[in-house]
């Protein structure tokens, strides 16, 4: 036997491990695990979940709930599920503002961005797996948030009317008008997890990343109050009009312009809406546009800037 022959089972597998690079699917799955290992997720998840739970406290403490129930159950209805993904939408948007700035930021604050990049991990490969992974992150939580609103009102029903055929006596409309209802609060996780990533690769830091991803929405539905009052101090109808192509005021809006005059109940626990009426397509194009805009700002910097950290 040669040395040539011993060297062959070395040399090959030694060039095979470093032409190796991780697949899409694996990186998604480190990026799930990643989260999953974050214990504020979870704390943040039960905190969603305890804050989705107060409206109903309020109705089993009030003895007019049975009352309002049995008089007009559809608006009942309405307006419970309305509050329900208004909480949804808020608190749950936060919480994916927060996983996808730390998702991001933390690679780049810690330094492990360059790791990850040695192994063969491309830059946008690695940041549209971190989007996919939040982006079942946020799957999971429009679903079991819808889930755990029913049982909620279930056991609402239970208590205080004593029956259960809610889920059986409501109209068809009614939950057309809620399927819709839930496909805006995934529209605005879509729109949270892309302005979350665009300022975390910005940033390329997790403290700017969560700063600014947390203080964008509520900065916006105070810059309506401040557009306002321009729009009456100068008498221009420019600065009212501005708002109108505000993110956050749009998000806020949705839901009520997209659905039918039916359903205008759920809109009880709106935030601060544009200074100018707008339609449900308005909302929508606003949407795409700055998740889009979000979303170019996010890839392009990724491809552009070399890692130095």
């Amino acid at each position: 036997m040669t040395s040539a022959t011993l060297s062959k089972p070395i040399t090959a597998p030694h060039a095979a491990l470093h032409a190796a690079t991780p697949s899409f699917v694996g990186i998604v799955r480190g990026e799930l695990l990643k989260i999953g290992r974050q214990w504020t997720t979870w704390l943040l998840a039960l905190l969603v979940a305890g804050i989705m739970t107060l409206p109903f406290l309020v109705f089993a403490i009030l003895n007019t709930t049975k009352a309002r129930v049995t008089a007009d159950p559809g608006t009942f209805r309405y307006g419970s599920v309305g509050a329900e993904t208004s909480l949804l939408k808020v608190f749950g948007g936060a919480l994916l503002i927060v996983v996808t700035a730390r998702l991001i930021g933390m690679e780049y604050s810690g330094g492990t961005i360059r790791v990850l990049l040695s192994r063969g991990v491309g830059r946008v490969q690695l940041l549209f797996g971190k989007l996919t992974a939040v982006t079942l992150v946020a799957l999971a939580l429009s679903i079991l948030g819808a889930a755990y609103a029913i049982l909620l009102e279930a056991v609402l029903f239970a208590f205080k009317v004593g029956r259960l055929d809610f889920l059986t006596n409501a109209p068809t409309t009614f939950w057309q008008d809620s399927a819709v209802l839930y496909l805006t609060v995934l529209v605005s996780f879509g729109a949270a997890v892309l302005l979350a990533a665009a300022v975390a690769v910005i940033g390329r830091s997790l403290a700017f990343g969560l700063t600014a991803g947390i203080i964008w929405f509520p900065a916006e539905n105070f810059a309506v109050l401040f557009l306002l009052i321009a729009t009456r101090l100068t008498g221009s109808e420019f600065w009212a009009v501005a708002s109108g192509d505000l993110l956050g005021p749009n998000l806020n809006i949705m839901a009520m312009d997209v659905l039918p005059a039916r359903a205008a109940q759920v809109g009880g626990l709106s935030f601060s809406p544009p200074a100018v009426p707008v339609t449900g397509g308005h909302t929508l194009l606003v949407t795409a546009v700055w998740s889009a805009i979000f979303l170019a700002t996010a890839v392009i910097l990724t491809w552009r800037r070399d890692v130095k950290e």
